[in-house]
């Protein structure tokens, strides 16, 4: 069985916590719901049931009426199919993640995030890379690219908030560096830029993404990505800590404004 995505583990957590508040063991809700508990303890560990099997779960938790749309809604979600799906992407990877998300806080210290890339430049950092690809792998990457960066405009765009290391902009060309600037004129996107200092800080261990996601609880992910793949965390503390971190780069970079004059300074250079 492959592993549940945040949506399905999210589905399934909202099951067992209304077990718990109804006061049933599993094997209480297993019974009433003729099922056994090994059964029920994969529906609430992330294995989506059908519709039906949803309802009766809800019903005998005590969930009716109106009060059952946020968890159909939830199912729904848990079943949908998302588009990276279409491009060979793992349904347990950043992408998914991004796509639920309300907002987005990055730190990058060397490259500028995906979300931002003009296609010369995605493609400058695959021709840069050690490990060759086909240009099918490379076309594919792009389109992805394409498609995330929607969800910067439209009705509900994604909140967007990240912090560059000055030496992100270092290989960055004009036509890549103006499109910064014409992009943070944007009212849901934030670019600020930390300018290198002597001292030390926190952001200097490596580039982070915060991710927060519109499920109950409001759930943050921290997300980190390394040269042999990825880790996403889920651990309030661990979290909570990456935001102070977040919060504290910020606070050292220029503003805004600031920042926009000093990528178009540096767009003028080149």
């Amino acid at each position: 069985m492959a592993e549940p995505t945040f949506r399905q583990k999210r589905l399934g957590e909202a099951l067992q916590l209304l077990r718990e508040r109804a006061g049933m063991s599993q094997k209480e809700a297993a019974d009433r719901l003729d099922y056994n508990v090994p059964k029920l303890s994969r529906i609430e560990n992330g294995q989506v049931p059908d519709i039906h099997a949803l309802r009766a779960m809800l019903d005998i938790y005590g969930v009716i009426g109106d009060e059952e749309a946020p968890y159909v809604e939830m199912w729904e979600l848990a079943k949908e199919k998302g588009w990276w799906r279409a491009f060979g992407l793992d349904a347990q990877g950043y992408i998914s993640l991004e796509h639920d998300a309300s907002r987005v806080r990055e730190f990058s210290l060397a490259v500028i995030p995906g979300q931002l890339q003009i296609e010369q430049y995605t493609r400058n950092v695959f021709d840069g890379a050690v490990i060759k690809r086909s240009r099918k792998s490379i076309e594919n990457d792009i389109a992805v690219r394409q498609r995330r960066q929607s969800r910067l405009i439209g009705d509900d765009p994604l909140e967007y908030h990240v912090v560059l290391f000055e030496a992100a902009l270092w290989h960055v060309d004009r036509a890549q560096l103006l499109h910064l600037v014409d992009i943070a004129r944007l009212p849901n996107i934030v670019i600020q830029v930390l300018r290198g200092s002597p001292r030390l800080h926190d952001g200097l261990f490596g580039s982070f993404t915060l991710l927060d996601l519109p499920f109950a609880g409001n759930p943050r992910i921290l997300y980190i990505e390394h040269m042999a793949g990825s880790i996403h965390i889920e651990d309030p503390e661990r979290v909570a800590t990456a935001s102070l971190v977040f919060k504290h780069v910020s606070k050292l970079a220029l503003t805004p404004e600031e920042s926009a004059a000093f990528i178009e300074r540096l767009a003028a250079e080149r």
